[in-house]
């Protein structure tokens, strides 16, 4: 579970350093431009210590350099404010892709319940993309504090119950399943 929560923090550390300067200095130029040094400093610590990065790392980088450049030069927070919509919206279209969850459950999960993981796929799919289009409705306000509430709280916190709720179903579908089983068989 730590491995997870260090995942997101590295995921997402030039939008929590854009947010803390933003607060911190109420400066647009100042929070992107660290933001984007961030990033940077990300990709080549990394590089440095032998990281492999992977395509959504370089795309992630390249959001930021991109859409940090525009909002520095028209001074308007909605184009960084949009960049975690469009990560979710890539992790939702990947998350289309039949069964991706399979190769992340332990084995009892994938020889009991594998109809339901399928399906819990989708339901990842759709949160990425109800979470992106809530970003982008957030980022269109131009309310960054708004902004950050919701990209900290809503957003993180619909992705905690979402892995708390699957959680719980599948142990009780496992549970079920195999009491069925041993049932059938005595």
């Amino acid at each position: 579970m730590r491995d997870v929560f260090v995942r997101l923090g590295t995921d997402f550390f030039s939008t929590i350093v854009f947010l803390a300067i933003y607060l911190a200095t109420d400066n647009i130029v100042l929070a992107t431009s660290v933001a984007i040094a961030g990033a940077v400093g990300q990709v080549v610590y990394s590089r440095i210590k032998g990281k492999a990065l992977g395509y959504m790392t370089w795309a992630s980088l390249a959001l930021v350099i991109v859409l940090g450049a525009a909002t520095i030069l028209t001074r308007d927070p909605r184009f960084v404010l949009a960049k975690p919509a469009i990560a979710h919206f890539a992790i939702g279209a990947i998350m289309l892709k039949r069964g991706w969850m399979l190769r992340y459950m332990p084995p009892i999960a994938v020889e009991t319940i594998p109809e339901y993981i399928t399906f819990a796929g989708y339901a990842w799919a759709a949160l990425m993309f109800a979470l992106g289009a809530g970003t982008i409705a957030v980022a269109m306000t131009g309310d960054i504090k708004l902004w950050g509430f919701y990209v900290s709280v809503v957003a993180l916190g619909a992705k905690v119950v979402a892995f708390a709720v699957q959680y719980i179903a599948f142990r009780t579908l496992i549970i079920r399943r195999l009491r069925a089983a041993g049932a059938t068989m005595s």
